[in-house]
């Protein structure tokens, strides 16, 4: 089986845990964090110009704490796409908020008209989710979002390394949130981040990811234990000095894999000017996709489905609201593999089975 996803690990990775286990100090629950969290901070930083990271120990913490940190009422409303993982739901219920449910554009990503749609007077942020690696049209949205005064937290958990108009996708809005779970492009095993420009937010999310301790146990406000561990962040230091190269051999994947399904009848993902995707996800849409995607796993190909059943279908959040491009895209859309661990000989074995299946 070719998987979906697969991390690239090494001896750079174990070198730098078995420095972690020497050391002792398998974690810190200091304002600050441990050496290891501190430098993969550093180095996050750097690579995606922001002022501040704070690590944490998933994506799904990078959006309940920024979540939190906004202080959301009972009342706020939060709109999100319904074409996500369940986690940005998840995580504005967690808060104390409601989610609002909007639905997406042709490349996939939340459709600012219908973000006009939905605001009212207790809308109180927006998170564009950068869906596959595609970056959502973030001008715009900021546009919306200061036109009526509302936070906008990226999710950014599935497009480290994405651009959009010369910046790093997670780095344009108040908050963005990344996930490091070992199927993104770089992964800490479990582990997130939250970047930031706003210092006074960086130091509500360091004391939110420490049970909102400052000093000692000094609670100052609602807090759960997030924190990232030494080893996790071990691990992604290593990882983040190799990111460059996983994401340059995924584009050439991608590039491979398009030009064999050029001309077919399957609709292509394709970079739109101004955005530059991180090429997470292939994803593809097509007819009689169900057929399709159990040839292709019977063939030893993990074509894999993100998301079968929208948010706003599924038993928790169901309701009557009709998101007809998202309930389309939900019955079409196919991703398939192109992780750094595909080779050459294997897209072509994807491009061209797929081809022969779609006849």
């Amino acid at each position: 089986m070719i998987p979906i996803s697969k991390p690239w690990l090494g001896e750079e990775e174990k070198e730098l845990i078995n420095k972690v286990i020497s050391d002792g100090s398998l974690t810190n629950a200091t304002f600050d964090g441990g050496k290891y969290l501190q430098e993969f901070e550093r180095l996050l930083r750097n690579y995606l110009g922001v002022k501040d990271v704070i690590a944490v120990n998933s994506g799904t913490s990078a959006l309940y704490a920024s979540l939190l940190a906004l202080s959301l009422n009972r009342n706020d409303e939060v709109i999100i796409p319904s074409l996500t993982f369940v986690a940005t739901a998840n995580a504005v219920v967690a808060a104390g908020g409601k989610p609002v449910f909007a639905d997406i554009k042709e490349d996939y990503t939340i459709d600012v008209r219908d973000i006009e749609k939905k605001i009212n007077k207790n809308t109180r942020a927006i998170i564009p989710v950068h869906i596959y690696g595609h970056p959502a049209d973030m001008d715009v949205i900021r546009e919306v979002a200061e036109k009526h005064s509302l936070y906008i937290i990226e999710d950014a958990c599935q497009s480290l390394g994405s651009v959009y108009k010369g910046r790093q996708t997670g780095s344009i809005g108040d908050l963005g949130c990344y996930s490091f779970y070992p199927s993104k492009v770089l992964t800490t095993g479990e582990g997130g981040a939250i970047v930031t420009n706003n210092k006074e937010l960086a130091d509500r999310l360091r004391m939110i990811r420490n049970h909102g301790m400052l000093e000692g146990y000094d609670t100052r406000l609602l807090g759960l234990n997030l924190r990232m561990s030494e080893l996790n962040a071990a691990i992604g230091i290593a990882q983040i000095h190799k990111l460059d190269k996983m994401l340059s051999i995924r584009r050439k994947n991608a590039t491979m894999l398009s030009k064999i399904l050029e001309g077919s009848s399957i609709r292509l993902p394709r970079e739109e000017d101004g955005v530059r995707y991180n090429w997470y996800l292939y994803t593809i849409l097509l007819d009689n996709r169900d057929h399709i995607q159990g040839q292709l796993n019977r063939l030893g190909i993990g074509a894999s489905i993100y998301y079968k059943t929208p948010i706003h279908k599924t038993p928790f959040y169901a309701n009557d609201i009709r998101l007809a491009n998202t309930e389309y895209v939900c019955e079409h859309i196919l991703s398939l593999p192109i992780h750094p661990l595909v080779n050459d000989n294997d897209i072509e074995y994807i491009g061209n089975s797929l081809l022969s299946i779609n006849k």
